[in-house]
């Protein structure tokens, strides 16, 4: 155990004890939200947060999500490929693939894998009845695809991007707030510029610009710098003609939209930006003193996964608060992964796993604090969300849309305090 606790710790052991020693059947949502906002206060600790394919949802135009999710995608894809004469086979021959091994909603990712890895052990005669030209054709059709579906400008105002953008600007902290993302659009990107924060995303220049490895392990960059990793590429990533891997909004002819990481052994060019991404969540996690907060991110990515419990497992001074749309059954990994790591805090709709302990959210009301009005509710849920009853507790920040209302809230009561002290 470490000689001195942080603040966050000591709240959480606080909880712990409290909850023991009263015996508590369920945990309690409003001290898990005075966790939250005391763990993002300014200090010392280093924050980071990781947005998931959730995060753009929140975001409605005309009643419909500015972008799709994973799955509406995967539609469209299918849709799209099934249209042209040199995919339609090869769509079709996977979607089966995939059913006969009992996988019977492949997403986009599992798709590309597979077409990657027969992309790469396939010589000029084809693979499996699939020429070369058919599985490169599939390829480019799918990411050309999925850049037009998520090449969406973000609103002008009032998103949680943009609060999240306003919250980096507005809290001096001594370490840089790092944004981990598995999305793949610029919405983030747009959100910092607007507001004037300036980020390192581990590329250097203008027009074209170039991916810098040795900036990016050095991170000598000031802490007013926020950090941002896309650990599943970006619609502005490009492969070059000579495996150089540089990042642009225009298109050069022969170049390939570097997105959806196959996680195998296709191409070291490829793999690099990724398994860099990677490596800086290593990092993290392994500083002293840090918590990173999810949203948006339904823990089903491995991989990160894996990076995630060797980081809390080895680091007792870091921590995870991850927040979870649906109900804790929609996310088993994560709930799995809570069990084992003590430092790993689940909160979902209908409940939480806090200290390896799963218990649904206790009922009683408080309205102390502004901001628990924000994170919790017994009002009725939409049944595709929350299965829990009307008059029952339930965690709202699970939606990045109510997430950023607490950031706002947290500002909003800094700028009265400073007032105050004027």
């Amino acid at each position: 155990m470490p000689d001195v606790l942080n603040e966050g710790q000591q709240a959480t052991m606080a909880i712990a004890i409290n909850d023991a020693a009263l015996n508590l059947p369920s945990h309690d949502p409003y001290r898990r939200v005075t966790d939250i906002l005391q763990r993002l206060s300014p200090g010392r600790m280093r924050i980071a947060f990781l947005l998931g394919a959730g995060c753009p949802l929140s975001i409605r135009e005309n009643g419909d999500a500015l972008i799709p999710d994973i799955a509406g995608l995967t539609q469209l894809v299918k849709a799209s490929l099934l249209a042209v004469g040199n995919t339609a086979a090869l769509t079709t021959g996977l979607w089966e693939r995939f059913q006969g091994r009992g996988i019977h909603k492949p997403t986009i990712e599992d798709l590309l894998s597979h077409a990657r890895t027969l992309l790469s052990l396939c010589g000029e005669p084809g693979i499996d009845g699939f020429s070369k030209a058919q599985l490169k054709a599939f390829d480019e059709g799918a990411c050309a695809t999925v850049r037009s579906a998520v090449s969406k400008p973000l609103p002008a105002e009032g998103t949680p991007y943009h609060t999240l953008a306003s919250w980096i600007q507005s809290i001096y902290r001594e370490h840089p707030v790092e944004i981990f993302t598995t999305n793949y659009d610029e919405l983030m990107e747009q959100a910092l510029e607007n507001r004037g924060v300036p980020y390192f995303d581990g590329f250097v220049g203008a027009a074209s610009a170039f991916l810098d490895l040795d900036s990016m392990v050095e991170d000598d960059l000031p802490a007013r710098w926020a950090r941002l990793w896309k650990m599943h590429g970006s619609i502005n990533w490009w492969l070059t003609k000579n495996n150089q891997v540089r990042r642009s909004r225009d298109k050069i002819e022969g170049e390939q939209l570097l997105i959806y990481p196959s996680h195998l052994k296709y191409d070291q060019s490829r793999q690099m930006p990724y398994l860099a991404m990677l490596d800086r969540l290593r990092v993290f996690l392994r500083a002293h003193q840090s918590v990173i907060v999810t949203c948006g991110y339904s823990f089903v990515d491995e991989h990160i996964n894996a990076y995630l419990a060797q980081g809390l497992a080895g680091n007792p001074n870091a921590s995870c608060l991850a927040l979870i749309y649906g109900d804790l059954v929609s996310a088993p990994d994560a709930v799995k992964l809570a069990r084992r790591h003590a430092n790993l805090t689940v909160m979902a709709a209908d409940g939480g796993v806090i200290g390896t302990v799963e218990r649904a959210w206790c009922c009683d009301h408080k309205d102390n604090n502004p901001a628990y009005e924000i994170a919790v509710t017994r009002d009725a849920l939409p049944p595709e969300r929350s299965a829990s009853p009307d008059g029952q507790c339930k965690w709202l920040l699970g939606d990045f849309a109510a997430f950023g209302k607490l950031l706002a809230s947290q500002l909003s009561n800094r700028e009265a305090e400073s007032g105050l002290a004027e």
